[in-house]
């Protein structure tokens, strides 16, 4: 992700949903009626996300798996739901996180990028300054430690910003940022400096890279693309988002 408060467009944001290939899952709609103004993809068997947009307010809500203890079976629930209401209210949700498996929850809009950090045990809270970050399962990668960070980080700060624009292809709006986050691009799916991945377990299931998702917030709106197939980067489209904003923008393309 990229964070330039006084950019055009001030947050920019990658994400790569990796889970076993027989998880069943659909492309981003809006599937919550408790939720009518976000959109994301959903997880068909526990009902919620990985990544909740809304795009009135220009804020999006992520999670990513985090380490540590785990909640008791008895008591688990699914950290499905934390995006959706995480991406609604701009914060933490309230809830008893000891009922939670380890996660990172990361909340962006045009006030600022927070992180939380949830280990079985104990939270923790960041506000991710200016710059170009990455998170992986372990956490915010600060130093770079992790080879995909190691590979990937300086060559997203290399690459161009997008710049708003009204319409345009995924390709036309993102420019290197889509390249970058495309199969394709650095180390192949089995190397741990890929970005998109495809692991076979040691029971024999696949661990893959399901889908990528990128963001753009700004004054302008939210921009929304989506790679429901990572190994073709064909798929790649954008997701209507059905905001005021976007559609004041098709009357004045039309």
């Amino acid at each position: 992700m990229s964070v330039e408060p006084e950019a055009d467009v001030p947050v920019l944001l990658v994400g790569v949903r990796d889970e076993l290939v027989t998880r069943p899952w659909m492309s981003p709609d809006r599937y919550w009626p408790a939720y009518p103004g976000l959109i994301g993809g959903k997880d068909l068997q526990a009902g919620g996300t990985w990544l909740a947009a809304d795009p009135e307010a220009r804020r999006v809500g992520l999670l990513l798996n985090g380490e540590g203890t785990l909640a008791a079976p008895e008591a688990r629930l699914s950290r499905g739901g934390l995006p959706l209401q995480a991406a609604q209210a701009g914060e933490l949700p309230a809830a008893d996180l000891t009922r939670y498996d380890p996660f990172h929850l990361l909340v962006a809009g045009l006030d600022g990028v927070r992180l939380w950090t949830w280990n079985g045990e104990s939270l923790a809270e960041d506000k991710l300054p200016q710059g170009v970050h990455m998170l992986v399962n372990s956490g915010w990668d600060r130093e770079a430690e992790h080879p995909r960070v190691a590979w990937f980080l300086p060559a997203f700060a290399a690459a161009a910003r997008p710049a708003w624009q009204e319409g345009g292809s995924p390709q036309r709006f993102w420019g290197d940022w889509l390249t970058l986050s495309s199969s394709g691009a650095g180390p192949a799916p089995e190397d741990p400096r890929a970005l998109i991945i495809r692991r076979r377990l040691e029971d024999g299931r696949i661990y893959a890279s399901l889908s990528v998702s990128l963001l753009a917030l700004s004054e302008h709106g939210l921009r929304f693309d989506f790679c429901p197939t990572p190994e073709d980067p064909t798929s790649w489209h954008r997701v209507a988002t059905g905001s005021s904003r976007e559609r004041r923008g098709r009357l004045r393309l039309s």
